[in-house]
């Protein structure tokens, strides 16, 4: 049945809109990257953009502006740049921190933090499009690019101008890289290379070529606003738009090509003259005709591969020619990382990209490691001239071919959510558990009387699914994953759409589609390269270099094996005997990085070698301690464990060693309250683990809610939701929360006995309970991220966890979400007391270790701020936000990558942090609560019956436990009290 044969309602009518603008965007898109984006701008243009700002009244996206623009924007626009002044700006706001500097070529305006704004006004000469160049130098600050926004006449002229990334230059310490006393490289520490670089406002994500902004003559202000990092600025100039020649453009405006003796030069991708981010590292890769030969040991021969896959992340090499010429260029690369997809960089020489077609620049997918020549789509070499001596090629990581598929993808997936929820509210289908759909096969559904759109709505949602399949395709010239998703998912939509009155017993499979399609479209903007050399030559030199083949690993593979009977890989032999030895209850990544971090930094500082060792179970410490068989450093532990081996006189007091009271200052007092144990402190923590609110934004706008501030709040809102088939999560398991905020203890201040049946226990504890048997929470959640991606449960409490895999599993939502610290009670004085507590691992020395000094002399190393930033850097930048190192060092906590608004929410939480002490006993306490709240929730017994029930039973173990310890009555075990929250420091 065609679509233009059905008399649509409203509803069925936008999604047909929807259809037709998606095909529009896809098939634009693909004649756009067919003929360059400077003549048609169409493939910028994604559904998600557009639909969300007619829906939703938000900043318009730069692929709408231009698709409204036309060609007009890929047009030169006439007219002198216009340069402005930073020091001479107009206004700024009261947070910016703005000092006018004289400089050795003229006045410069130092931004020394990373809030607040400044704005200047000027006069264009001549309508037009403009690109905007920064002439900066980041000021010292933390390792990330300088983030600011950029507002026209008091207005962000599209979304993307809100964050403009300014990076900063990194380069290896040195090259070649130092080695070991077996014979292995290490990698060098990376030196920023501070000074000023001109760089225009882009997002290679969204375009290959500087954003645009449109400026009507006459007079304008532009206003940047601070996000991220401190910066210097020298000029700002807006640059009339100069579109780029074609390759037979560029070619026709240089000397014509004379015959040359065969010459070529190898530049190894490892000796790079300098990169954007510390996140594109080398990496040692070990087979056939790979260079250098690693011969048996770790050798760093390649560059990046995951390591180097984020828009708009360069690396710059340095070229030498021997003289004037047309030159062509080789590169080895390995493109096995996503499956069927092209991976694109756009390449400049000499900080321009020559001619168009070197935009966005495909690389094909290859399962081995290929020689590529850049060449045309006929696959003839592209020729460059290069002029005698020394030239600059830099290669960035693009992905704005691939914007049309994001965010087509991103709107079919918030429409089928959208579509879910419909139906659940229609049907009433959620489970008592709130986390299954009530699979009632024998009922019986007309859904056309409940949803006249219903068949409408799954042709759209089938035909756009398969626009979007052969777009993608026709892009990569094979089908990908992806495709293969997308596939499934149409599957199971015909499926419904063949009989529509079973989709209320398929609507699990809405689920099943957006996890499917959600867990591909996060690598839509990532493009892994693996780079070995780069090879610039004559057109007739033949370097005759080789690729690896299965029958060429054969013999290599023979004779790497020999080695290793002949090659000495024990460190031991080398003075190694004596190191401090650490075991780190961690991954594997986690522990190369510290075992890098120790060679470069901590050894060549203190002189003190470090084995590092990992320790897969944490049972292993508790056998070697009974055996005798420790480790000097034990880190990754739980945060019960230093006073659990404590009360066991099995780990070392860390309170009078010297400098103990600055370094255990690093932490939030209510955080390191659950390494003390009997006056002493036992552990210094690692990482934190916070809870935070999570509310969906788009869904409580839409229902005209706010973020709770307070409990009374969350009960206001309640019923709102409920209304709408909606609720909240709270994690039953977490008792502490209410006790805390209500102003309750668990234990006394001598740590001997519990005290759950004061005013404030029975209070907290009934609050706790009624979250569930008066105002209805969901008991079980198991999967709590999917029913809020889902957006059936728009608003809970969940922790560090949860946000990680927002960001990297639930794409869709990106935007439409937001977090908040947590729920909280109103003081008296106004203050809302929010304490809850954070999960730790932390870091002990061994009461057994023989080198407790070196032992501490590695913790101060290891906690301080400037070592936990870096590994938090470090970790993020080479494995991805999944791996981020959430540092329980306040001050590195700064400096570590949040969006500004999630900071400041995990600040205001941080300060309220407030953790459970530690002692004899203490394992009862979870039990004995939790069986309060079955008696109370599920058996209806009184909260005071059941809360003293758990008293006395808590009690009772305590008493035992002290006993077997020794600790005799009377004795005060020195429980630490927080009763202010933690107050952050400032920079003035």
């Amino acid at each position: 049945m065609r679509m233009k044969n059905i008399k649509l309602p409203r509803a069925a009518l936008r999604i047909a809109i929807r259809l037709v603008l998606t095909a529009a965007v896809l098939f634009g898109g693909y004649r756009w990257i067919e003929g360059g984006e400077t003549e048609i701008r169409a493939s910028d243009v994604g559904v998600a953009d557009l639909l969300a700002y007619e829906e939703q009244g938000e900043k318009p996206p730069y692929a709408l502006l231009m698709q409204e623009a036309g060609t007009s924007a890929g047009q030169e626009s006439e007219g002198p740049p216009i340069v402005i002044d930073p020091a001479d700006y107009g206004a700024s706001g009261p947070e910016a921190r703005l000092e006018t500097v004289a400089g050795a070529e003229g006045t410069e305006l130092h931004w020394l933090n990373e809030e607040g704004w400044a704005e200047w006004t000027f006069d264009a000469p001549a309508a037009g499009w403009y690109e905007l160049l920064f002439e900066y130098k980041p000021l010292e600050g933390g390792k990330g690019s300088i983030v600011r926004g950029v507002q026209i006449d008091g207005a962000y002229p599209f979304a993307e101008s809100e964050r403009i990334e300014l990076q900063r230059n990194w380069k290896d310490a040195k090259y070649p890289y130092d080695r070991n006393e077996i014979g292995m490289q290490i990698r060098p520490q990376q030196d920023e290379l501070v000074g000023w670089s001109v760089k225009a406002a882009s997002d290679f994500s969204v375009s290959s070529e500087p954003l645009l902004y449109r400026l009507e003559q006459g007079k304008h202000t532009i206003r940047l606003v601070g996000h991220k990092e401190p910066i210097a600025l020298k000029s700002l100039t807006l640059r009339p738009k100069k579109p780029l020649p074609t390759y037979a453009e560029y070619a026709a405006g240089k000397p014509a090509p004379t015959e040359e003796a065969a010459w070529y030069g190898v530049k190894e991708a490892e000796n790079f003259e300098r990169k954007s981010a510390l996140s594109i590292q080398t990496d040692h890769w070990n087979e056939p005709y790979v260079s250098p030969l690693p011969k048996g040991h770790i050798t760093y021969n390649v560059l990046g591969g995951q390591r180097w896959r984020l828009p708009g992340e360069w690396v710059e090499w340095e070229l030498q020619v021997p003289k004037d010429g047309w030159y062509e260029i080789d590169l080895k690369v390995y493109q096995n990382y996503r499956n069927g997809f092209k991976a694109y960089r756009t390449i400049e020489i000499d900080g321009e990209v020559p001619f168009r077609e070197l935009l966005r620049y495909p690389l094909e997918f290859n399962r081995e490691f290929t020689i590529e020549t850049i060449v045309d789509p006929e696959g003839k070499p592209y020729q460059f001239y290069l002029t005698e001596g020394s030239h600059k090629l830099r290669m960035t990581a693009d992905s704005s071919p691939l914007l049309p598929v994001r965010l087509a993808l991103t709107s079919v997936l918030q429409d089928l959510s959208a579509f879910d929820r419909d139906v659940r509210r229609i049907t009433g289908n959620y489970s008592v558990k709130a986390y299954d759909a009530n699979m009632d096969e024998k009922r019986t559904w007309d859904m056309k009387k409940f949803d006249p759109d219903v068949e409408p709505k799954l042709d759209a949602f089938i035909r756009r699914l398969a626009d979007i399949r052969d777009y993608l395709n026709g892009l990569n010239g094979k089908n990908s994953d992806i495709s293969e998703a997308l596939l499934n998912s149409i599957d199971l939509l015909e499926a419904m759409r063949a009989d529509v009155d079973i989709v209320p017993n398929k609507i699990n499979d809405f689920s099943t589609i957006q996890s499917n399609i959600g867990t591909w479209m996060t690598t839509l903007t990532q493009q892994p390269l693996l780079l070995d050399f780069i090879v610039v030559r004559t057109p007739e030199a033949d370097p005759g270099f080789k690729e690896p083949t299965e029958l060429s690993r054969i013999p290599y593979s023979i004779v790497d094996f020999s080695r290793s009977f002949v090659m000495d890989y024990d460190m031991r032999k080398h003075n190694r005997e004596e190191a401090l030895t650490i075991w780190v209850q961690r991954g594997r990544d986690y522990a190369d990085l510290l075992r890098e971090m120790i060679a470069q930094d901590f050894t060549p500082k203190t002189g003190i070698e470090v084995n590092v060792n990992l320790m897969p179970n944490p049972n292993m410490l508790i056998l070697g301690n009974a055996a005798g068989e420790v480790p000097d450093v034990a880190l990754g532990v739980g945060e019960a464990t230093p006073a659990d081996y404590a009360m066991r006189d099995a780990v070392e007091d860390l309170s009078g060693y010297p400098g103990f009271e600055e370094v255990f200052d690093r932490f939030i007092p209510g955080v390191r309250r659950a390494m003390n144990y009997d006056g002493g402190v036992y552990g210094l923590p690692e990482v934190q683990n916070f809870q935070v609110l999570f509310y969906r934004t788009d869904i409580f706008d839409s229902l005209n809610l706010k973020a709770p501030q307070t409990w009374d709040d969350v009960f206001d809102i309640l019923p709102t939701l409920q209304e709408n088939g909606m609720t909240m999560n709270y994690p039953k398991a977490d008792f502490a929360t209410m006790f805390f905020q209500q102003g309750a203890e668990l234990y006394s201040e001598d740590g001997l006995t519990g005290v759950l049946t004061s005013d404030e226990g029975i209070k907290a504890f009934k609050r706790w309970t009624e979250l569930y048997d008066k105002y209805n929470l969901p008991i079980d959640i198991p999967a709590f991220f999917q029913h809020f991606r889902d957006g059936d449960i728009p608003i809970g409490i969940a922790d560090f966890n949860t946000y990680v895999q927002l960001l990297v599993a639930a794409p869709e939502i990106t935007g439409h979400w937001k977090i908040a610290p947590l729920p909280g009670v109103r003081q008296p004085d106004g203050e809302i007391a929010r304490w809850s507590p954070q999960g730790l691992s932390a870091g002990m020395i061994m009461k057994k270790s023989s080198k407790k000094d070196e032992a501490w002399e590695f913790l101060k190393w290891w906690t301080s701020a400037e070592v936990q930033a870096k590994y938090a850097s470090d970790m993020e930048s080479f494995y991805g936000i999944e791996f981020r190192w959430n540092t329980a060092n306040v001050e590195a906590m700064k400096s570590l990558s949040w969006p500004s608004d999630d900071l400041k929410a995990l600040r205001e939480q941080a300060k309220w942090a407030k953790n459970m002490p530690y002692v004899p006993g203490y394992y009862f306490l979870n039990r004995e609560l939790e069986f309060a709240w079955n008696a109370t929730v599920m058996d209806r017994i009184p909260a005071q019956e059941s809360l003293e029930k758990a008293q006395l039973s808590l009690q009772r173990e305590m008493n035992r436990r002290q006993k077997d310890f020794g600790i005799a009555p009377g004795s005060n075990l020195h429980v630490p009290q927080v009763t202010q929250p933690y107050e952050w420091e400032e920079p003035q």
